[in-house]
């Protein structure tokens, strides 16, 4: 249920506030009269005070609840606190105490929660810091994979995001534990395969945020093991069950049966032609698989695994010398055909 809905639905007298905000002059302004709830901010998962007016079911007031210790209840009927996103003082007003005890126990409620989650996360970060191997690639152990790939919050600095000086230090230990690793990658894909083989959407959805995570790791040593000819299609694979998007993405079947690659002049070098499947399939990837949710920094990377690639290609058929002696003849017959 909205918070519109559930403002309806409990419009009495226990929940209804007037909402003052601290002006210029240090005086308070009544914003207007409402119903006041604690409910999930849309399309998040954080918790907010809403206040929808009793008049026009309009919104008042959203705030987002927040661990700090600014908020104060005072004489039983008033709560009020500083907010750090608008950088001003509110102050709801409650026709009864006991509405006021309510929400005033639903803010303190919430609060303890991301208390505890800080602690688990700073907990969690501590054994991320001590980790000497990675848990070994198999179903069940596919949730705790996935906790250590999980995203790193990041800060604002002169108006850019990024990433804390620990959150740096964990994507590289963890970069390193991966790559130690040598079955990471192969156990890694015979789990997909196996998830996909026995449709097991909850494993297909987690091996998809590992997979990503593992691409954000943005480590130019990841993305040479992961778009081997052994791997990228069944990576690809992999990234088709997005569990932000209903239905599945078939990437491999567009690649496989939709993508011709046709040579006007035959290229008999498997290292070339390796590298010429790679370079589009990296492209697409970049492109089209995760064009949403990547990164600047790891689009820059693999952008440069493209043009390397092309450099490589054109180098090699360069000193191929069978090649240039067969595209100069065609060049020969072009030519007289044309006269």
């Amino acid at each position: 249920m909205g918070a519109q809905e559930k403002s309806q639905a409990n419009s009495n007298s226990i929940q209804r506030v007037k909402v003052y905000r601290l002006n210029d002059d240090g005086k308070w302004d009544d914003q207007g009269t409402g119903h006041v709830t604690v409910d999930y901010l849309e399309r998040s998962e954080e918790l907010g005070v809403y206040v929808i007016d009793e008049e026009d079911n309009e919104t008042l007031l959203l705030h987002r609840i927040t661990p700090d210790d600014i908020y104060r209840k005072q004489e039983d009927t008033i709560i009020s606190w500083r907010d750090p996103e608008f950088s001003t003082e509110l102050a709801l007003s409650f026709q009864e105490t006991a509405g006021c005890s309510y929400i005033w126990e639903q803010i303190c409620n919430v609060q303890r929660s991301l208390h505890f989650s800080t602690l688990n996360s700073e907990a969690f970060h501590s054994m991320n810091s001590e980790l000497r191997e990675l848990p070994a690639v198999e179903l069940s152990t596919l949730p705790l994979i996935l906790k250590f790939l999980a995203p790193k919050p990041r800060i604002r600095v002169d108006s850019r995001l990024t990433m804390s000086e620990s959150g740096i230090a964990d994507q590289m230990r963890l970069t390193d534990l991966i790559l130690n690793d040598q079955d990471f990658f192969p156990k890694l894909m015979d789990v997909f395969r196996i998830c996909e083989d026995l449709e097991n959407i909850d494993g297909l959805h987690m091996i998809f945020k590992i997979v990503r995570g593992i691409i954000m790791l943005n480590s130019p040593q990841i993305f040479e093991k992961i778009f081997g000819d052994e791997l990228i299609m069944d990576v690809i694979g992999s990234l088709e069950y997005d569990p932000d998007i209903s239905h599945i993405q078939h990437h491999r079947n567009f690649l496989k049966e939709h993508v011709v690659f046709k040579e006007a002049i035959p290229i008999r070098d498997p290292h070339v032609l390796s590298k010429i499947h790679q370079t589009y399939r990296v492209g697409y990837l970049k492109d089209v698989v995760l064009a949403r949710i990547l990164d600047e920094g790891t689009v820059a990377n693999l952008n440069s695994i493209i043009h390397a690639n092309n450099a490589v290609v054109v180098s090699l058929l360069k000193d191929d010398s069978t090649f240039i002696q067969e595209l100069f003849a065609r060049l020969e017959i072009a030519c007289h055909m044309v006269l």
